[in-house]
């Protein structure tokens, strides 16, 4: 069950707010009812699956128990932080790595193993890392651990980020389980954050959608110049508007039960180096990496080279998080190298100072970092890339680019005004939300956005939903 689908936003939603504030008073039941439906949500798409997610939630409840008990003693600490990730990262590595490394196996050795086929849990990665992070954030005196498992399920397993993050670090979150205050002013922003992600992913990202598939869907020679180039764009505009507009929607579901959730993205797309793209893309894992990997192995505070060394270990690590293919190591790799140049030659203050080279920098690198995320292949990834330069005996302008060019054309202008923070702009300078009829025109705007996104959906349109292998 994803979010922007008719039975979620009629069935499921409703009667779970239903039952939370309707019959529900105490914190212990409304946490365990919530556990409850956080189950079923995952289980309408995984009903085996399910039990794997569980398990992976009573581990790491006990791994925290024994992380806290014993954290004062070093050696013991030390190993049951190192099986506990091999419990949360091996469990990972099965059902996401096995076969990719089986058939590099195949390849190097020449032999024939068989290759697993499993199929991969929707959100293993979201829920694996939040497990790790439950452990790690009660080793590093962060927060302490919860008694009740129950409850660590509850953390893990909370539909509002279970399925496509954001990834909620447990010390952010640790005396929400207990303490959140529902409310009605949370309540309300809370519709308006769900209201604005559903729109970006319904009216925007799924029509981005249609375009980048076409592009991507032809071979080298037949794909025009123009069209290669419109296909990267739209594939870029549409991978924001997907993963922004659901990190939007679990932000707005967490405010209407009362939790709040750190914001995932910062308009990415108006920065001037990569480095700042990635402070302002996908945030919460970022973070992750950075406070889990980075920091402990030196982050910038060692030498020059051990800094590259530091680089390459995240980028190679965010890089395979994305997808058991070699296109998500090459990806990964790509924003190594940019930040790597970027720090070692100074760049970052170069491009700072000189705005408009600095954005178009980061464009052109963040376009063809996402052609390599979205081909199925590196050679697919490379025929494309030689299609928008015209080296595969390719047209420049086709028929074809034409009819999307003329189709897309206002789109394409509502999606890059909408990658620019004109909201927190208009709202912060310009309209007084004290005013009663900036209220209303406000909420009339929200329902516009909401009865045009049910409109396409009870349309029965193009509906995808990027889960990115996670």
């Amino acid at each position: 069950m994803v979010f922007s689908s008719i039975p979620f936003l009629f069935l499921f939603l409703p009667g779970v707010l239903a039952i939370y504030y309707g019959l529900l008073r105490k914190r212990q039941a409304r946490n365990l009812f919530l556990l409850l439906a956080s189950l079923v949500f995952y289980a309408w798409g995984e009903p085996v699956y399910v039990l794997l997610m569980i398990g992976s939630f009573m581990g790491n409840y006990l791994f925290g128990l024994w992380v806290h008990k014993y954290r004062e003693k070093s050696n013991m600490s030390h190993l049951i932080i190192t099986v506990m990730l091999l419990f949360n990262l091996g469990i990972l590595a099965v059902f996401k790595y096995l076969a990719f490394v089986v058939g590099i196996m195949n390849s190097l050795l020449h032999v024939q193993l068989d290759v697993p086929y499993l199929t991969l849990p929707i959100g293993i990665s979201f829920y694996t890392f939040q497990g790790i992070s439950y452990v790690i954030d009660i080793y590093r005196r962060d927060a302490e651990p919860l008694t009740n498992p129950l409850d660590v399920g509850l953390y893990i397993a909370l539909f509002m980020q279970l399925v496509a993050g954001p990834i909620v670090r447990f010390k952010t979150i640790a005396k929400q389980i207990y303490e959140r205050q529902e409310c009605e002013r949370k309540f309300v922003y809370g519709i308006a954050r769900f209201i604005e992600g559903l729109a970006v992913k319904v009216l925007l990202a799924n029509h981005f959608a249609l375009l980048a598939d076409a592009a991507f869907s032809h071979e080298g020679y037949e794909l025009s110049v123009m069209l290669a180039w419109m296909g990267a764009a739209a594939y870029g505009l549409q991978i924001f508007f997907d993963f922004s507009g659901y990190s939007a929607m679990a932000i707005g579901l967490a405010n209407m039960f009362g939790f709040h959730f750190e914001e995932n993205f910062n308009a990415p797309y108006i920065s001037r180096t990569v480095s700042e793209f990635w402070r302002r893309w996908h945030i919460s894992l970022g973070t992750w990496f950075r406070d889990n990997v980075y920091i402990p192995l030196g982050g910038s505070r060692v030498s020059k080279w051990k800094v590259v060394r530091n680089l390459f270990v995240v980028w190679l690590l965010t890089g395979l998080w994305h997808g058991a293919n070699w296109t998500f190591i090459a990806w990964g790799l790509h924003f190594f190298l940019f930040i790597m140049l970027e720090k070692m030659l100074g760049l970052e203050s170069f491009f700072t100072k000189y705005k408009v080279w600095g954005h178009m920098y980061v464009i052109l690198v963040v376009l063809f970092g996402w052609v390599l995320f979205r081909a199925n292949n590196i050679a697919h990834a490379l025929e494309y890339m030689r299609s928008m330069f015209g080296l595969n005996g390719n047209v420049v302008i086709g028929e074809e680019a034409m009819f999307y060019a003329r189709e897309y054309v206002l789109l394409f202008i509502i999606g890059i005004l909408s990658c620019l923070p004109l909201k927190k702009w208009v709202l912060n300078r310009h309209v007084n939300l004290a005013n009663t009829a900036a209220i209303y025109t406000y909420q009339l705007v929200m329902a516009a956005l909401f009865i045009f996104s049910i409109a396409y959906l009870v349309k029965g349109s193009y509906n995808p939903f990027i889960y990115f292998n996670f």
